[in-house]
């Protein structure tokens, strides 16, 4: 308890001390501001005090001119409004004589609009009833216009319906008409298309019948063309074996030449050793000494042309030199079963026309493949073998031409 007293009066103090060191300098910013004050109110020197005077008095004499001013205009308002009240007071007198004269005259008027009114009440009532009438002749004219519009109208109706039934019944009986016509033309039309159809089986008919004989023909002519092309083949392989025959002759003809030159040679040597024996003459070994019969079917002197001799054809040699490199190209993919069945029938199928065509060229103008060749070939989408032979054959002679 002593400790917050001491604690209260140390306090107090200290605001006390604090107080006693600001007052001073607060006392001294107060008589400043106060002699300021009193400075800017109060003159400082004559020449102020003077300026102040004149000014008063300038204020005083404008005020004064001011408020003069003002009372004369004052006194001219009171003149003019006087003025104006007279007037006024006048134009009243003058009104009221003429609210009077107006009274009077309202008064009569309203008499004479009391007879008008009556009147035109009157007036009214006959109008209602000229109304009324007029309402009923109208409408009994509407009526009759009503019913004179609905006759007209019944009355086109009909007309209009008497016209459609003539138009029908004319239509109808062109219709009829042309009807008729109609069933006779096509009448007409089935019977000839009748016979057109008649006519028509009757020749497809007969070009079945000669396309089917064709087609046998042309059959019978492939079939015999496929053996001419056998034997043909046939004929080839054995001159290829006769060729290999005849060049192993030609080697033996050639080793028994030497074997009589090396004996001429021995026979020379022995003439000189034994002079006593004669020689006789000594006979060449020439290819005719060789019997032929060892050489069994020897080819025709067409084929030994074919296989290679001096004067063969240089187009057939062109073609026989191509179906055997054909042949050859071919016997690869058979020997090893390769390659598709379709592309080995058709590469047979052009050594076979090649083969037709060669024997064909070889055999001149005058060979009877050239009239087979000439026939038709069949419809189906396969290529038959004589249209094949036909266009190499005309391939050969357009590459020689």
């Amino acid at each position: 308890m002593i400790q917050f007293a001491l604690l209260f009066g140390l306090g107090f103090l200290s605001a006390a001390l604090a107080v006693m060191l600001i007052a001073p300098a607060v006392h001294n910013r107060i008589v400043r501001y106060t002699e300021n004050r009193i400075k800017a109110t109060l003159p400082i020197s004559p020449q102020e005090v003077r300026a102040q005077r004149d000014m008063a008095r300038a204020v005083y004499a404008a005020e004064n001119a001011r408020t003069k001013q003002e009372l004369v205009q004052e006194r001219d308002k009171a003149v003019a409004l006087q003025i104006r009240s007279e007037s006024l007071a006048e134009e009243t007198r003058q009104l009221l004589s003429e609210i009077t004269d107006l009274r009077t005259q309202i008064d009569t008027m309203d008499v004479e609009a009391a007879d008008a009114r009556s009147r035109l009440r009157q007036e009214d009532s006959y109008i209602q009833q000229l109304k009324a009438a007029l309402e009923t002749a109208e409408q009994t004219v509407t009526a009759k216009d009503q019913e004179i519009e609905k006759l007209q109208q019944r009355q086109l109706l009909m007309i209009a319906e008497a016209d459609n039934f003539r138009i029908d019944l004319s239509t109808r009986d062109t219709e009829v008409e042309n009807l008729k016509f109609r069933i006779t033309a096509l009448r007409d039309e089935r019977d000839t298309l009748r016979n057109d159809v008649r006519l028509q089986t009757s020749r497809a008919k007969d070009a079945e019948a000669r396309l089917t004989q064709e087609e046998h023909r042309v059959q019978r002519l492939e079939d015999k063309l496929a053996k001419e092309i056998a034997d043909r083949a046939d004929r080839e392989t054995t001159l290829e074996r006769r060729l290999a025959e005849i060049g192993r002759l030609r080697d033996k003809l050639k080793g028994a030449n030497a074997e009589a030159r090396d004996s001429s040679r021995a026979l020379r040597d022995s003439a000189v050793v034994r002079p006593v024996i004669k020689a006789g003459p000594k006979k060449k070994i020439t290819p005719e000494d060789i019997n032929l019969r060892e050489i069994p079917h020897a080819p025709p002197p067409r084929q030994a042309r074919i296989s290679g001799q001096p004067d063969v054809d240089p187009v057939v040699a062109r073609m026989a030199e191509d179906a055997r490199s054909r042949a050859m190209a071919l016997s690869e993919p058979l020997q090893n079963d390769s390659g598709s069945d379709e592309a080995i029938r058709q590469e047979l199928a052009a050594i076979a026309a090649s083969m037709v065509a060669m024997t064909a060229a070889s055999e001149g103008s005058s060979s009877p493949i050239h009239k087979i060749l000439s026939g038709k070939s069949g419809n189906g989408n396969r290529e038959s073998l004589a249209a094949k032979s036909k266009k190499t054959l005309a391939t050969a002679q357009d590459a020689n031409t």
